[in-house]
């Protein structure tokens, strides 16, 4: 739960399988949206909560983030704020971001990082005072986003700044994806126990329609494959107990890539 009693987050399903987060102030009256796939979910969301959309942040350019931006800001007149350094893919700005930016939204600090792999010039949001991150298609529930511009090393290391978040961060990622990724983490790790468990749960939530998505960023330590690159227990498990962390991250990717 987030750790400000004032700071409420919704998980909004938009598409057929994404994400958008709407981020609420009930001490400021504003409120904040993570990536907007499409507009009707979420303005039927601010409409059931009686909320007024005062910001629009973006992680990355793809379509299924962006494509709700424009119908938002008409009827909401809503700020858009989004990566500075790839300002020509996203919508048009009001304000623009880069990497340890001094953010401030909804009166809350927010950090900014850089999270290339996905795509490049990706960002994800840290927001304390919600104890959440914002990672778009980054770091994923026991998963990472397919990396479509980036290298191997360049998400590795993008994860590296996320995986040192303190462990309660809640991880509002942009898709439905974690019942086949857990489904591949157990062809990596088939006796991890923390696994195991999890999939289980996952199954029983995917079977009763309850969404996966957020995560805790400590569950994700514990059974996320793309975060364990650097434990010994998953380099021996792809025997390569010698490979660099980077280099076994870039196998287990190819091996989802493939599954």
């Amino acid at each position: 739960m987030p750790s400000n009693a004032s700071i409420e987050i919704l998980t909004v399903p938009c598409l057929s399988d994404n994400y958008a987060f709407l981020v609420h102030n009930s001490d400021t009256k504003e409120t904040a949206l993570f990536d907007a796939p499409e507009a009707d979910p979420i303005l039927d969301a601010l409409s059931k909560k009686g909320w007024k959309l005062t910001d629009i942040l973006l992680t990355h350019h793809h379509d299924d983030h962006i494509d709700g931006v424009e119908e938002l800001r008409k009827k909401t007149g809503a700020m858009v704020i989004g990566a500075a350094s790839d300002k020509h893919r996203l919508p048009f700005l009001d304000a623009t971001v880069s990497e340890h930016a001094a953010l401030r939204v909804l009166g809350q600090d927010v950090e900014v990082f850089d999270v290339s792999g996905h795509t490049i010039n990706h960002i994800a949001f840290y927001m304390p005072a919600a104890n959440a991150v914002f990672t778009g298609d980054s770091l994923m529930a026991l998963g990472c986003g397919r990396l479509f511009e980036g290298t191997p090393e360049m998400m590795w290391n993008s994860l590296q700044k996320l995986i040192v978040l303190p462990p309660e961060t809640i991880v509002c990622s942009g898709h439905e994806y974690t019942q086949s990724n857990a489904r591949f983490a157990l062809t990596i790790e088939p006796n991890n126990k923390a696994l195991i468990s999890r999939a289980t749960e996952i199954d029983t939530a995917r079977a009763t329609g309850r969404p996966t998505v957020p995560s805790l960023l400590s569950e994700e330590c514990a059974t996320n494959p793309f975060l364990r690159a650097h434990l010994p227990e998953l380099k021996s498990a792809l025997g390569t107990p010698n490979a660099t962390s980077a280099d076994t991250f870039a196998k287990v990717r190819h091996q989802k890539d493939t599954f």
